[in-house]
């Protein structure tokens, strides 16, 4: 049997069971899922298999689908061997998403109802401090909180150098070194997993995300592989997301390497660029693009050497990243739209014609 608070539940997802469900209703909460199905589990201690009710699904079509970590309403309690329908998707206090890879322009749950989420940065080839203020720029956005974890520094000859350029870019963000492989400072990573929070890993390809898993279960659960010395890129062991119960307590969520993390919003860029944000309080223009504008205060701070150029430069990539994707989005909305007029005309034009032109 498990309690409900172990897997994560709590007061903000009780309030949204009316008086009369709370001791009716099943619940359960996604651990996994496998091409349309979902692994659940519940307070009975039994883990199952469910499927979206066709209801739900058709009310789903355009919102998303659930996701790992979400939880849900089943018609009966999860069982082995048997499958039961999801009813009902309770409302998500933290989401993490991505813009899905290539020119599709939906968002992409990457995990739901996280508390705490690791970016994990190799300390070898895969080392790169803008990719991780990209991370951390979607994990603000989500509304859960983040934290960085520099694997791999048995392999690196300057850790704290690293450490170091992290924390300066990464401003009140807590930063963990650690050696996966050999299991050093997975410690300090574990003190932060307190019973019945949810923490995720996300990170590219041969970060080592599944060996900081295993490592943190005490036992060879994710599968591992290596990394191809040419390019330092890891080989996608790990398929999909799933939900994993540490021993002592809490819960931990492992995901595919991400290398492509396309941004659906600018929500989050103000954390990250904290510094940016508040030099621009001092720009002449309260509209200041920071370009060629006179009185900019952070142009003045890039030329006094106050603050990285490279650091605004970054920041520009991504604000335009994320316009590009709304373009997109609001341009796909707007084809589907116009489809669907074209096809009510095409109803109405027929539906007209049956009845020998009358309106």
């Amino acid at each position: 049997m498990y309690e409900l608070s172990a897997l994560g539940f709590g007061p903000f997802f009780e309030q949204q069971l009316r008086p009369s469900e709370r001791d009716e209703v099943v619940l359960a909460r996604i651990a996994a899922e496998h091409r349309g199905l979902y692994e659940v589990w519940s307070g009975s201690g039994s883990a199952g298999r469910a499927r979206l009710a066709g209801r739900l699904r058709l009310e789903l079509e355009a919102a998303g689908f659930p996701g790992v970590g979400d939880w849900v309403i089943v018609k009966a309690a999860p069982a082995p061997g048997h499958t039961t329908v999801i009813e009902r998707v309770l409302t998500r206090r933290t989401v993490f998403t991505r813009g899905a890879a290539g020119r599709e322009t939906r968002a992409q749950v990457v995990a739901a109802n996280v508390d705490l989420v690791f970016a994990v940065c190799g300390l070898d080839s895969d080392f790169n401090v803008r990719r991780i203020e990209r991370y951390l720029a979607r994990v603000w956005a989500s509304g859960a909180q983040p934290a960085v974890i520099l694997n791999k520094a048995d392999l690196s000859d300057d850790p704290a150098g690293c450490l170091s350029e992290v924390e300066a870019a990464c401003i009140g963000v807590p930063v963990y070194v650690t050696s996966a492989l050999r299991s050093e400072g997975i410690e300090a990573v574990r003190a932060q997993i307190l019973d019945g929070m949810t923490v995720a890993l996300v990170g590219s390809s041969g970060a080592g995300k599944s060996t900081l898993v295993n490592a943190l279960l005490g036992e060879e659960r994710m599968r591992t592989g290596q990394v191809r010395a040419s390019d330092g890129r890891g080989c996608h062991v790990t398929t999909h997301r799933q939900l994993v119960l540490l021993p002592g307590g809490g819960l931990l969520l492992d995901t595919p390497g991400m290398r492509e993390l396309a941004l659906v919003d600018d929500e989050g860029l103000g954390a990250v660029f904290g510094e940016i944000e508040a030099l621009a309080t001092g720009c002449r223009f309260s509209d200041c693009r920071h370009q060629t504008e006179p009185g900019c205060a952070v142009l003045e701070a890039v030329e006094s050497g106050e603050l990285d150029a490279e650091r605004l430069e970054h920041l520009r990539k991504l604000e335009r990243e994320a316009r590009a994707y709304e373009l997109r989005h609001d341009e796909h909305k707007r084809r589907q739209a116009e489809r669907v007029w074209g096809q009510l005309s095409d109803e109405v034009a027929q539906l007209r014609k049956w009845k020998g032109g009358k309106p």
